[in-house]
Formats: structure tokens, sequence, C-alpha cells
């Protein structure tokens, strides 16, 4: 990769990849399948913008429109708030007056947004097929499955799951059933703390199931807590016992699930390696769930939040590398022209499932809804909405939240 150091403000667009797909039409084939009703209007469509403001405006305070920070710039246009997964879903919950939640995310946080507000409001994801890779990479026949083997080992009495907020409404519930938490990029740290101390302490045997992003849990549990790599294992869902020896399951401390984020993931120590060598004053700034040998090159790490706020704060001229979805990164490029802002990849890197709610779901999602018709609600089963919410709500409870 051969790169050049721009000038303040410039921003060098990654090249083009097949990675950025929009959700469009019938794709039974895709993560979770999606058939709108009735034709989406073209993007191309000069009126389409024109459209959403009338939607919006007709709609008014019956509807909430949130917005991930990784969602397209034509999407964030309409959206009453911004933020990461959690703080939205919290968000909605503290706008009972809004009788529709529009939530331009993917499906594990409009799922969230759906336990925690009240019966009467209706949560709405544009696109179905706006799913995670991640969140589907533990499924909870998988994750069932994985609690007996630990029960046949004989370590699930001393093992504490935490999972990621990045996961299906399923493996919250599961979570809360077995008197675990979750956890955001933020507060995993705390989490884990606070699980550990549940079965003897960061000093103690007692373990921690993490779910279902490995390189999260690895990275908290190495770089802010002090246990070692060889603390943790990986438990492979697609393998007999998880791929793991009785043995190596009473030895570990961290059970780390095998998943991964499909954008995060992709970072590499190369990277930041050639960013380096082409500008080596650049600060490196990264999200955590990149890979181990990533976040330990980098010179800081921090959820997305944490990094708009590193920008926010940063002096001008200063230069700095960003390893996280490219809307973001492009997006802070543009708020702030007076640094220089790279992109850790040379390729481009968005979230292919979350851009699958873009400007025409959201202006048909709007409109049926000003004609009457609710359209992808998304309604949690009563009982894991329950026992998530008890996992979400000692979430809440942690010191410090």
């Amino acid at each position: 990769m051969t790169l050049t150091t721009p000038r303040p403000g410039a921003f060098t667009e990654p090249l083009p990849s097949a990675l950025l797909l929009l959700g469009r039409g019938v794709d039974l084939a895709s993560e979770r399948g999606v058939e709108c009703v009735g034709d989406l209007p073209a993007p191309s469509d000069p009126d389409l913008v024109e459209r959403a403001r009338a939607a919006r405006a007709a709609l008014g305070e019956r509807a909430f429109v949130l917005g991930h920070h990784y969602q397209r710039d034509e999407v964030i246009a309409f959206a009453d708030v911004t933020g990461d997964s959690f703080k939205l879903a919290r968000e909605a919950a503290a706008r009972p007056e809004a009788e529709f939640v529009v939530f331009c995310g993917v499906h594990f946080m409009a799922e969230s947004a759906d336990i925690l507000t009240a019966e009467n409001q209706q949560v709405v994801l544009p696109d179905l097929a706006a799913g995670c890779s991640m969140a589907d990479m533990a499924a909870i026949d998988q994750v069932e499955d994985a609690w007996d083997v630990l029960v046949d080992a004989g370590v699930a009495q001393d093992t504490v799951p935490v999972t990621y907020m990045n996961s299906t409404a399923a493996i919250k519930a599961f979570t809360g059933r077995h008197g675990g938490t979750v956890c955001t990029s933020s507060n995993a740290h705390v989490a884990l703390r606070w699980a550990f101390d549940r079965v003897g302490g960061l000093a103690g045997t007692g373990k921690v199931l993490f779910m279902p992003d490995q390189h999260l849990g690895r990275n908290t549990a190495v770089r802010l807590l002090g246990l070692s790599l060889e603390d943790c294992v990986v438990f492979d869902p697609r393998k007999p016992g998880g791929g793991l020896t009785a043995r190596q399951l009473k030895d570990a401390r961290m059970i780390l699930w095998r998943g991964h984020c499909s954008v995060h993931g992709r970072f590499s120590a190369q990277n930041v390696a050639d960013i380096r060598a082409a500008d080596p004053a650049t600060t490196v700034l990264v999200h955590p769930e990149c890979r181990h040998e990533v976040v330990t090159a980098a010179d800081m790490v921090g959820s997305t939040e944490y990094i708009i706020k590193a920008l926010d704060a940063a002096e001008p001229g200063s230069s700095w590398t960003i390893g996280t979805e490219l809307n973001l990164v492009r997006r802070l490029a543009n708020a702030h022209p007076d640094k220089q802002i790279h992109y850790l990849d040379s390729t481009v890197c968005f979230c292919s499932t979350m851009n699958r709610i873009d400007l025409p779901h959201l202006v048909w999602t709007m409109e049926q809804l000003v004609a009457g018709r609710v359209v992808n609600r998304i309604v949690v089963d009563a009982d894991d909405a329950h026992w998530a919410r008890v996992a979400l709500d000692q979430m809440l409870a942690l010191p410090g939240y």
C-alpha cells in the first residue's frame, strides 16, 4: 500500500469494493431475508430528499428517528438523535410520547429498543436485512450447547456469562437467566471485573464466557485487567466441545466465543506499519473490536464515542489515523477540516448490513407510517425480553454507569 500524507483537512477516499450492499427487494439468501412491500424509490430520485422531509414532517412527534454512527450521511440527516446502539435504545425509552421508533441501525439494536421502550411504542427497522454478522455468529442453540459443554467439564458453576451489546435478544436473555450481564465497548472492563468478582476475583480461578466478539473480550482482559493471552481460549461452536479439552476449559479464565466484527476484523498490524511509514506523526486510534495485534500497535484504543470525543478535543493541525467504520471516519474528516484524518485501511470498509438502511428504505418506511401501515416492526418474545432486561439492568447497575 502506498500512501501520501494529505494536506490538513484532506481525506483520501479508500478504493471501492463490493462490501457495500444495498438492501432492496427480495433477498432471501441474505442474513435475515427481506421483502419490501411495494417499490422502493430509486436512490437517484431527485424528489427523494423532499419526500423524506415531507414524511418526517407529517409524522411529527409521533415518530422518533434514531441514527447509528455508522449510517450513511443521507440517513443521518433525518435522525433526531445519533449515537451508539445502547445510547440510542435508551434515548428511545426516554421518549414515551413517540408512537413509532424508527431505528436506523441493525436488527439487534432494534431489539434492544423494543426491550427498553414502553408497550405502546412500536419499533420499526427500515430494512429487515440489516442484521449484524457478529451477532449472528452466536445462535442461541449454539450457546446453550456450549453451556452444556461447560457443565460436562465441571466449570459452569464457576463461569459467568457476559455478552456484548452486539448480540441478539435471545443471547442477552440467556445471559440474564445465568446471572450474567451485558456490556458495551466502553464499559467491558467494568463488566468483566464485576463478573470475575462473582467467582473469586481476578486472582482466583473463576471464568467468564464472553460473547460474541472474541477480540473485545481478549483486548479488555489482557490490556485492562492484566490477564495474559494464555488465560484466554477460543470456543468454536462449529467444533465438538468447542474445539477445547476439559483441561483447557479448567485452566482458562476467559472463554472467548469465536466471533468477530467483519469491519474491524479487516484491519491489520501491517496497516498500522504502512500508515506510520507514510505519516510518522500520526496518532493511530482504533476500536477495541480490532484484532489484538492491531490494538497493540495502535497509540489509542476506544469505543465509537471515545473516538468522536478524541477528535473533538484534538489540536488543530494534528494527524490522526482511525480504525473503525468508514462512514464515521468520513464524517469525522468532514467535521474536522483543520486536522489530518486518515483511514487505517486502503480499501473501503463499510458495514455492509448497516448500509442496507439507505434513504429509499427510510422514505418507504416513513411514508408507510404516514399512510397508517406499520412495516418491519421488531417484537421480542416476552420471556426473552424479560431476561434480556434483567441482564441490561445489571449492566446499568455496574459502577460508573
